[in-house]
């Protein structure tokens, strides 16, 4: 089989806010910028990479959803813990310096891991889970 990873999705809350921080921050490229009744899904993805994608997405789209799990999302995002997504840099500690002086708020510096890697995190404005791990 020959399966590649298309699109992964994280929710965002601010659909400006989150382009400073994938477009203008981390330097991803706008690949779509859709609106409907009032929302936006917004899809980056690195540059060179066209077949990987992530899809911004507001929370409350999803007609299944119900005002009750909305507001789980909701609680979930303001304490960081809905979403996540793992990146990877040749030069992390450029990486979390750019990220870092551009606002991203920081988690965690860089540091071996006692798991192998050596990594940092960020949350984006929505309070997802950004950590980038460097590539050896």
């Amino acid at each position: 089989m020959d399966i590649t990873i298309h699109a992964s999705f994280l929710a965002h809350d601010d659909p400006e806010a989150a382009l400073a921080f994938y477009r203008d921050i981390l330097g991803f490229e706008v690949r779509k910028d859709v609106g409907y009744e009032g929302m936006r899904w917004i899809t980056v993805g690195p540059v060179g990479q066209p077949g990987t994608n992530i899809v911004l997405h507001p929370p409350a789209a999803d007609p299944g959803v119900t005002d009750d799990e909305r507001r789980v999302i909701t609680e979930m995002m303001a304490k960081g813990t809905y979403g996540g997504i793992i990146l990877a840099s040749a030069d992390l500690d450029a990486t979390f310096k750019r990220v870092q002086e551009g606002g991203g708020e920081v988690v965690q510096e860089p540091v071996d891991q006692p798991y192998g890697v050596r990594d940092c995190a960020f949350r984006d404005p929505a309070g997802n889970m950004v950590r980038i791990q460097e590539v050896r």
